[in-house]
């Protein structure tokens, strides 16, 4: 019985340290796996903050291009016809929106489709204008028509988009 007692003697002070360090080792295991964690997220912030910066910019530059106002003077010329300046302002809306699809990879998905309906509304509203011209007419009654257009909107649809993704970028920062 006494060795029996003498083994329950060393057995529970061994099981009470070895219960103690197991703990301890179990603890500092997860901290040091937590602050791994955290070290990898503040990493990966600071090179995917900058890239998102840069792909919000790269859709307001295109939401600039894309503003009937730029779109006239940079594709307009004095002797385009309607049907000329109407499939010129289209294409040029298309490549630039194709030029900067790959920027929807780092924008949240509303932000991306406030950018796709600026584009479709801007679409909208140059078709709707020049359907009622025909095709033959001088390019600048188009244009004239178009930035009355515009003029009556209260908001420029590439405007509103732009102010939602500078507020976006302010909530992001």
């Amino acid at each position: 019985m006494e060795t029996v007692y003498d083994i329950i003697k060393i057995t529970v002070p061994a099981l009470i340290v070895f219960l103690t360090a197991w703990i301890l080792m179990r603890s500092m295991i997860k901290n040091d796996q937590d602050k791994r964690k955290q070290e990898l997220i503040l990493q990966n912030s600071r090179t995917v903050i900058p890239i998102k910066l840069q792909a919000y910019e790269r859709v307001i530059l295109f939401l600039e291009r894309i503003s009937l106002e730029s779109l006239l003077l940079r594709v307009s010329s004095p002797d385009m016809t309607a049907g000329q300046l109407h499939s010129a302002l289209l294409t040029t809306i298309r490549s630039e929106f194709e030029h900067n699809l790959s920027q929807q990879i780092y924008m949240s998905p509303q932000a991306w489709e406030i950018v796709r309906n600026a584009r479709s509304n801007m679409i909208r509203i140059i078709n709707s204008e020049a359907e009622d011209m025909k095709a033959a007419a001088p390019g600048l009654d188009l244009s004239k028509k178009l930035l009355e257009k515009i003029m009556e909107l209260q908001t420029e649809p590439t405007r509103a988009a732009i102010d939602y993704i500078k507020a976006e970028v302010g909530r992001m920062i």
